[in-house]
């Protein structure tokens, strides 16, 4: 491939962009095109058109990377869009056809989430959920320093329940049809590892990446690791 790949990160539940900062600053500092775009999180569909307007925005190949519910998102997101060459899930859920976050965190033991999980009713039947701000760094960011983690969950974003609970829409997900690579901790408490590593095995990962004890926001505690992981793929795809 002759034209060089723009990577577009794109966060999940209970995060913003903000999340990539240390992935971007090491990717930046190596001369790759990097960029971070909102995820609103409020339904899979949505949440992937808008995504795939970004994608078509940067002009040119582009290799999409997705954290935790993110990952739902540029699995939808890629489908139809000749411009994305290839998926880096980051603590990700890569979901089959009819699959939904829930169920996918639910099938193996071991999330911790729903019990830190709060609602703010939206008046329309469906709720936005926050993870506690109290127990969020515990829950979500158990190695990253407590200070840095009580601003991430004093700036989380919400996200819609239905947005977790929507069946996977396309019928032959991304990741059956592009190269995907896999990031994750195995100290993670809202996505089991085990659970992770499965969709990794299923989705064919060309490089999957287990960095011990890390927690779900493993793309802060560890941004070294998830920018090295990208630029393989990038080279993989040159």
């Amino acid at each position: 491939m002759s034209e060089s790949l723009t990577v577009v990160l794109v966060h999940g539940a209970f995060a913003e962009s903000s999340s990539w900062t240390g992935v971007l600053a090491n990717l930046h500092a190596r001369g790759v095109a990097a960029i971070a775009t909102p995820n609103q999180l409020r339904s899979v569909t949505t949440d992937a058109d808008n995504v795939r307007r970004a994608v078509e925005s940067v002009g040119g190949p582009v290799l999409l990377v997705g954290h935790s519910y993110g990952g739902a998102v540029i699995t939808e997101a890629a489908v139809g869009a000749d411009a994305v060459k290839g998926l880096v899930y980051v603590a990700a859920f890569a979901p089959e056809h009819g699959e939904t976050a829930l169920g996918l965190t639910g099938q193996f033991p071991g999330s911790t989430l729903g019990e830190t999980v709060r609602p703010i009713p939206l008046g329309d039947g469906t709720n936005d959920l926050i993870v506690d701000r109290e127990l969020f760094p515990n829950q979500f960011a158990g190695d990253v320093p407590l200070a840095d983690a009580q601003i991430a969950a004093a700036t989380q974003r919400a996200i819609r329940d239905f947005a977790l609970t929507e069946p996977q829409p396309a019928e032959t997900s991304a990741w059956k049809t592009l190269p995907s690579w896999f990031v994750y901790g195995t100290g993670d408490k809202n996505i089991p590892a085990e659970g992770l590593r499965f969709m990794a095995e299923r989705a064919g990962s060309l490089k999957t990446v287990e960095i011990p004890d890390a927690s779900h926001s493993v793309m802060v505690s560890h941004p070294d690791e998830v920018a090295d992981l990208i630029v393989g793929a990038l080279a993989y795809l040159a």
